[in-house]
C-alpha cells in the first residue's frame, strides 16, 4: 500500500470555476475501468506546461508543445492511460492528431487549441477504435464537480489516486486551486512516467504562468525519484481560467502573486510526494537532505544520488542502516557534477534523522547501530547531508526498492 499517502475518500477537491471534467471507460486496456479524460477549460484562461526531456519522447508530447506555441487559446486537454503513444512513429503523430480532431469537432473548437496526452506501454498503437469511441461519453459527463473521478482515471500501476487542493485570498476574493497526478514507476526527472494536471481560478498572464510553471515543476515534480528512470511521456500542465475576481497578476510585483505561486507549489509538491509514496513496491518514503553545497546544480546532483541508488534503496527496504552506501554514492556524485570534483568528504556531515552517523570521513563516534537500526524501522525516513561547503540546498524525495516493484514490472503487459 502507499506509504502514508491520505485517502483521496477523505478529501475535500472542490470545483475551478472555469474548469469542467469528464471521464470514460474506453475500454483501451482492460475493461470496467476509467482510462480517459478531458479537461475543458474556459475562454480566457491561461495554459502552460513542461514535459520530459527523453529524446524519445511521446508522439502527443510533440502535439502538446506545437499546440502551445501555436496557440492563443487552448481549449481542451484529452488523456488517455493503457498505452502512451510512444515509440509509434508517423502512426503515433497521426492517432495523436486524429484525437485531437475528434475532440475539437465535438467541441467545435480549434484543432490546435487541444492538448493529448497518453501514458502506459510504450512501442503500441494506440487502439484508435476504442480511444475514439470514447471521447463522446467524456464529453457528456464534463462537470466542474469531477476531480475524484478524474484522478481515478488517469491512473497506470498506480495503487491510488493522487489529488489535492488549497484555497487562499487574493484582494479580499477567494481563489481556488486544484490539481490530480498519476505515477508510480519510471519516476526521475526531468521529468519524472508521471502526468500533473493543477487548475486554478486565479487570473495569472501568460507569459507570467510559462514562467512559473517551469520553476514549480523544478521545485516539484523535477525533484522526485522511484527508480532512475525518466519517461518518454511526462508531462506537467498548469490551467489559470482568470475567473476569480481579483486583478489579473502580470508580474512578481503585483499584488497576490506570492500567495497563488505558494499555493501552487503547495499543491505541485504534495502531488509530486504523492507519487513516491505511491512508487511501485514501495514502504518506506524517503527525504534527501542536501544541504551547504557550492550550488544547487551539486546539491540535486548529491540527493539524487543517494535517491536513485539501487543499493541505497534495497537497504532502506530491509531496514538496514548500511551507511557505506550513502557515502559511497555522494562519493560518485561527481561524475555528473564538475564542481563536485574537489569535494572534501572529511568535511561531510551525514545525519539519518537527527542522528549523526558520519563525519571526518568515516563513522561518527557517537554513532551506534542501535540508533541507526532504530531509525530505519521507521515509514518515513529522513536523510541530511552537509557538505559544507557553500549556501546552497536542494530537496529529493524517493522511496525503497522492494520485491514487489520487480513484480509489478515484470508484469507490467500481462
Amino acid at each position: 500500500m502507499p506509504v502514508n499517502l491520505p485517502s483521496i475518500k477523505n478529501q475535500i477537491l472542490p470545483p475551478v470555476k472555469g474548469v469542467r471534467l469528464g471521464w470514460a471507460e474506453a475500454y483501451i486496456k482492460k475493461p470496467n475501468h476509467k482510462d480517459m479524460l478531458i479537461i475543458e477549460v474556459a475562454d480566457g484562461s491561461s495554459v502552460s506546461g513542461v514535459f520530459t526531456q527523453n529524446r524519445f519522447c511521446a508522439a502527443p508530447v510533440h502535439i502538446c508543445k506545437k499546440h502551445l506555441a501555436e496557440s492563443k487559446q487552448i481549449k481542451a486537454l484529452v488523456i488517455n492511460t493503457g498505452n502512451a503513444n510512444a515509440g509509434t512513429g508517423e502512426q503515433g503523430m497521426v492517432d495523436a492528431m486524429t484525437t485531437c480532431e475528434q475532440l475539437a469537432n465535438q467541441l467545435q473548437v480549434p484543432v490546435n487549441s487541444i492538448l493529448p496526452f497518453s501514458t502506459g506501454v510504450i512501442l503500441e498503437h494506440l487502439p484508435m477504435d476504442k480511444l475514439l469511441a470514447g471521447l463522446a461519453p467524456a464529453v457528456s459527463r464534463l462537470t466542474e464537480d469531477a476531480w475524484e473521478p478524474a484522478a481515478w482515471s488517469i491512473m497506470t500501476t498506480d495503487i491510488a489516486p493522487k489529488a489535492y487542493a488549497s484555497n487562499c485570498l487574493i484582494g479580499g476574493h477567494s481563489v481556488q486551486v486544484t490539481g490530480i497526478s498519476k505515477g508510480a514507476g519510471m519516476i526521475h526527472p526531468n521529468m519524472a512516467t508521471m502526468l500533473g494536471f493543477v487548475a486554478t481560478d486565479a487570473a495569472i498572464s501568460q507569459s507570467l504562468l510559462d514562467e512559473i510553471t517551469k520553476q514549480i515543476a523544478d521545485l516539484s515534480f523535477n525533484c522526485i525519484s522511484v527508480d532512475g528512470d525518466t519517461s518518454t511521456n511526462d508531462s506537467f500542465i498548469i490551467m489559470a481560467s482568470g475567473q476569480a475576481d481579483h486583478a489579473p497578476i502580470t508580474s512578481r510585483e503585483d499584488p497576490g502573486f506570492e500567495v497563488i505561486f505558494q499555493a501552487l507549489l503547495e499543491t505541485a509538491q504534495y502531488l509530486a510526494k504523492a507519487i513516491v509514496r505511491d512508487g511501485e513496491g514501495a514502504t518506506k518514503f524517503i527525504t534527501v537532505n542536501v544541504e551547504s553545497a557550492l550550488n544547487n546544480h551539486e546539491a540535486k546532483t548529491v540527493g539524487y544520488a543517494i535517491a536513485k541508488s539501487p543499493l541505497v534503496k534495497t537497504a532502506m527496504f530491509a531496514s538496514d542502516p548500511n551507511l557505506g552506501r550513502v557515502l559511497a554514492a555522494i562519493g560518485y556524485a561527481s561524475r555528473e557534477c564538475e564542481s563536485l570534483q574537489d569535494l572534501n568528504v572529511d568535511n561531510i556531515e551525514l545525519y539519518f534523522a537527527d542522528v549523526l552517523v558520519a563525519e571526518k570521513g568515516g563513522r561518527a563516534k557517537s554513532y551506534t547501530e542501535a540508533a541507526g537500526q532504530k531509525i530505519m524501522q521507521e515509514s518515513e525516513i529522513e536523510i541530511t547531508v552537509k557538505l559544507n561547503r557553500g549556501n546552497e540546498l536542494a530537496t529529493i524525495w524517493s522511496c525503497d526498492f522492494s520485491y514487489d516493484y520487480v513484480r509489478i514490472n515484470a508484469e507490467y503487459r500481462t
